[in-house]
Parts: structure tokens; C-alpha cells; sequence
């Protein structure tokens, strides 16, 4: 769930891909990364930390010329190491950088390929090396002095062949331009866009269109599953699918939660998909109600990704909404935070009950989804803390049950509240007196009513059934071992605290 951007200008990039960077901030918090280009150098900066945190004004004076890419990070494979900190660089050939969204779930294989037959090393834990040294090597086996757009599109194509999982990438050449290419099946966003320039178009290719509007680009599309798209140094534009066999299933979990309620993923508005979703929930929620008629008294959502789907629900139900929960904006996302006692500390840092909301009535609250459910818990406590009589809870997504391997570090099965356990039971734990889950179907057509060419959705996280179709149960026991908390705390405390120097990484 990281977010990428790079930019081909007329002018300097550097506050432009900045600025782009902070409104991609909740892509990722953990690292930020820049590098720039001049045509003759590359200039990097890179580490842990928000955006606001990375680039300081001596770092941004530095960060000369019209071409570069950025990328915030939220760590999946690897670790938060400053040293895995995007984007990445390699010398040969030409010289390139890459960053990347996604998870490859082939990356051991194809890290032990690039040593023994590409004569290659990885010297990290991130996948997103692994990404980068294959697309160099395709590069390097055309011996291109000067790569054109065929020898471009022929180094994608064999990423596409030997690449599996999810990758939405965005690459500098130095003194060649920009490229950017989408996995076969488009599991994570990608967009592009254009403005006019002084001496022609200048392109913008980011994870999500908010990020093209703050900057005056307007959208062109979202780039095509298997498609490369090339931006030259002079602004010349090429695009092609590069893969044999493509197929739109873009991760549904992006409509539910991961991306801006203001952008347009893959032709669809995300704000009006959950408009859709707590249309369809209300119509689930009647259905627990004899005759649907509820005693439900007042909608409270949990901010802010609640909000929208609550809106519409309140109105189908004719219950008044409230906002009954202040948000402290300072607070990260808790599901993603790497320990079970840090999420249940920072809960109640982030949210502030206010009380007349709640006293004496029977409330309903509205979420997004519930993945562990120790937030859940914690707020409903809140709510009855505050008086309420009963309190229902309402997700606007299905159970969570499967672990996301492409590219969101939900946690391992075990740490999921909905694992093995029915509706009722989770309920019960999570301490709610009803919990009403979406329909997985009533989910899907939420989100591909905004365009009716989506053939599929991955939606692994409530079904079980990965896309790609390589996931076994030995790689989820794998994944489920590395993804652990404990196995996160072990790698973090191996790792030196100093974020500010970027030096070879020697950790595995």
C-alpha cells in the first residue's frame, strides 16, 4: 500500500513531487523517498519518517532538475529499515531508480535466479530490489546504447514474464526519461495525466488521480493491466501493453479503505462506491430486524473512513446521523501499526467521545471494515462508557479473514477476529449487542457500478481466492511466519534506530 509518483516537467520537480507526496501521505507513513535528475546526475533523498519529516529545505535545494520520481512507504516485505527506504538505485545499465507499490510473491525465487544466472545481488529484505534488478537486467540483455521505445516495452514485457503478485512501478533512466508500468492484472492503481507546458505536454504518473489534481494534471486514464507507459526526457509519450494475457481485477480493499474518498481508481469514483456500500448495508441491516423494524435511535460513523458509507445508510434507515467521535489527526492508522499493545494504547488517543451523543440511546456505529478488532472493541467500550444503551456496529465490508499478500500487511489469519469464528461470535468479542457485515456481493457491485468493464475484483481478504493463482497454503504458512508481530519486533530491534544515514543494509 505504498504510493509512487514521478513526473516529466519543463521545470523543477522537486516541490511538485513534494507536494504530490503529501497528499499520497496515507499510502504510507514510514519512510519517504525522492530522487531527481538533471540529465547528467541523479540527486537522492530518502528516509524514514513522514514527508514533512524526510525533506527539509536543505535536502529539496539539492533535488535539482525537471525529471524525477517519489514514493511513501508503508512496509510489507523487508523491514522499516531506512536502508529499504524508495526509491531504489542501480548503476548498470545506465543508471537506474525504481518505486514500488505492490508485493511480488515469487520474490525469493526470483532473488535466487538474479544471483546464480543474472549475476545480480539483492542486498535487502524488499522486494522492490528484486523488481528493480530484473527490469535492469532485461534492460541490460538488449545492449542498447541508447534504449528506444521497443527496447523499453521489450525489458517490460520480460518483467511481466518473470514478475508474479502486484506491482504498480514507476522507474527514471538517467538521461533516457520515465517509466511506468502495471502488473497483468492490475491489482494496484496507477494513473497518469497531462498538462500543458510552455514547450509542450508535460506526464504525471501517480497511484491515485488526487495526486495529478493538486498539481494542475489533468487525468488521461488509468494505465491498462500489462501496460508500460514512457515518457521521454523531451516529453514524447509512449505507451503498450506488454504482457500476453491481461485481466482488470484491481484490489477491492482500495475502494474500501486504502485510497482518498476524491479519487477515481480504474474509471471508478471511490467516493460514490462507498456511497453504494452503505446503500446495500442498510438493506442488510433491515433484515436483522423483525419485520425491519429497528429500534436504532441514532447513525454515529467511525471517522473519517466511516462517514460516507454511514450518510446514505442513516437516510435509508430515516435515523438521524451524529458525529459522536473527534478525531485527533496525529494519530497513524492503527490496524497497520506493527503491535497489538501499541494499537490498543493509541485508540483512545485518537478518538474523543462526545457523550450527549451516546446517553441513553441505542446507537449504531459504521466502519469501514473490522481486521483485528481491537480498535472496535475499544470504541464500543467508549460507547458504553458513554451511556449508551445498546450498541449495534455495522462494516461496510465483509469478514475479514485471509491474509492480503499483495501488498497490504494485513496480519496472519490468527490475528484476524473474524478467523474461524461465525458473525455472532465476533460480535460477541468485539462486546457489540448485533454486528451486521456487508454481503460480499452487494461489496462487488458497489464498486463495479462505476464501470461495468471490470471482469473481476481481488477480494482475497474476504474470499480467500488470489487472483494471480499462486498462492498455496505453504506460502501463507511462510508469509503468516514472517508477518507476525513477533517476528516484526525481532527484525525492528536488529535495526539501528538512526534514520538519518542511508548505508549498505545488512539485515535480513
Amino acid at each position: 500500500m505504498c504510493g509512487i509518483v514521478g513526473i516529466v516537467s519543463q521545470n523543477p520537480v522537486n516541490q511538485q513531487i513534494y507536494d504530490a507526496l503529501t497528499v499520497l501521505q496515507h499510502r504510507g507513513q514510514d519512510a519517504a523517498g525522492m530522487v531527481t535528475s538533471d540529465g547528467r546526475k541523479l540527486h537522492l533523498r530518502k528516509g524514514n519518517g513522514l514527508v514533512r519529516d524526510v525533506f527539509h529545505q536543505q535536502h529539496m535545494v539539492r533535488l535539482v532538475g525537471n525529471f524525477g520520481i517519489g514514493h511513501v512507504r508503508y512496509p510489507t516485505a523487508g523491514s522499516s529499515s531506512s536502508a529499504e527506504a524508495q526509491p531504489m538505485y542501480v548503476n548498470s545499465p545506465y543508471g537506474i531508480t525504481l518505486a514500488h507499490n505492490g508485493n511480488l510473491t515469487n520474490a525469493d525465487s526470483l532473488q535466487a535466479d538474479l544471483f546464480r544466472e543474472d549475476l545480480r545481488h539483492v542486498n535487502t529484505g524488499s522486494d522492490s530490489e528484486v523488481l528493480l534488478n530484473v527490469f535492469a537486467h532485461e534492460l541490460q540483455q538488449l545492449h542498447a546504447h541508447a534504449p528506444e521505445p521497443e527496447d523499453v516495452f521489450a525489458a517490460v514485457r520480460g518483467v511481466h514474464e518473470r514478475c508474479r503478485g502486484a506491482y504498480a512501478a514507476v522507474s527514471m533512466i538517467i538521461g533516457v526519461g520515465i517509466v511506468a508500468f502495471r502488473d497483468p492484472f492490475g491489482i494496484r492503481p496507477l494513473v497518469f495525466g497531462k498538462r500543458a507546458g510552455e514547450n509542450g505536454d508535460e506526464y504525471m504518473i501517480a497511484s491515485e488521480s488526487v495526486a495529478l489534481d493538486i498539481l494542475g494534471f489533468e487525468l488521461v486514464r488509468d494505465v491498462a493491466p500489462g501496460e508500460c507507459i514512457y515518457v521521454t526526457n523531451d516529453g514524447q509519450l509512449h505507451t503498450r501493453v506488454c504482457a500476453e494475457r491481461t485481466q482488470l481485477s484491481p484490489c477491492i480493499f482500495e475502494y474500501v479503505y486504502l485510497s482518498r474518498p476524491d479519487s477515481i481508481i480504474d474509471r471508478v469514483s471511490v467516493y460514490k462506491s462507498r456511497l453504494r456500500m452503505g446503500e446495500h448495508l442498510a438493506g442488510r441491516i433491515l433484515e436483522r430486524f423483525p419485520d425491519g423494524k429497528h429500534d436504532i435511535d441514532v447513525v454515529i460513523p467511525i471517522p473519517d473512513t466511516g462517514r460516507t458509507a454511514a450518510l446514505p445508510l442513516s437516510h435509508q434507515l430515516n435515523v438521524k446521523y451524529r458525529e459522536g467521535f473527534i478525531k485527533n489527526r496525529y494519530i497513524g492508522r492503527t490496524f497497520i501499526m506493527p503491535g497489538q499493545s501499541q494499537r490498543q494504547h493509541s485508540v483512545r488517543q485518537k478518538l474523543n467521545v462526545i457523550e450527549l451523543e451516546f446517553k441513553g440511546k441505542n446507537v449504531l456505529l459504521v466502519d469501514d471494515s473490522i481486521v483485528r478488532g481491537t480498535t472496535i472493541k475499544q470504541i464500543i467500550q467508549m460507547a458504553r462508557e458513554a451511556g449508551a444503551r445498546k450498541v449495534y456496529m455495522a462494516s461496510a465490508a465483509p469478514a475479514v479473514r485471509y491474509p492480503n499478500v499483495y501488498g497490504i500487511d494485513m496480519p496472519t489469519p490468527d490475528e484476524f477476529v473474524a478467523h474461524n469464528r461465525t458473525e455472532a461470535q465476533v460480535g460477541e468479542l468485539i462486546g457489540a449487542d448485533m454486528l451486521i457485515y456487508q454481503q460480499i456481493d452487494d461489496l462487488i457491485m458497489s464498486a463495479r457500478e462505476g464501470n461495468a468493464g471490470i471482469v473481476n475484483f481481488d477480494c482475497s481478504v474476504f474470499d480467500g481466492k488470489y487472483v494471480t493463482g499462486d498462492i498455496d497454503d505453504g506460502y501463507l504458512e511462510r508469509l503468516s511466519l514472517h508477518r507476525s508481530d513477533e517476528m516484526k519486533k525481532r527484525r525492528d530491534a536488529e535495526i539501528s534506530n538512526d534514520s538519518t544515514v542511508i548505508e549498505l543494509h545488512n539485515h535480513a
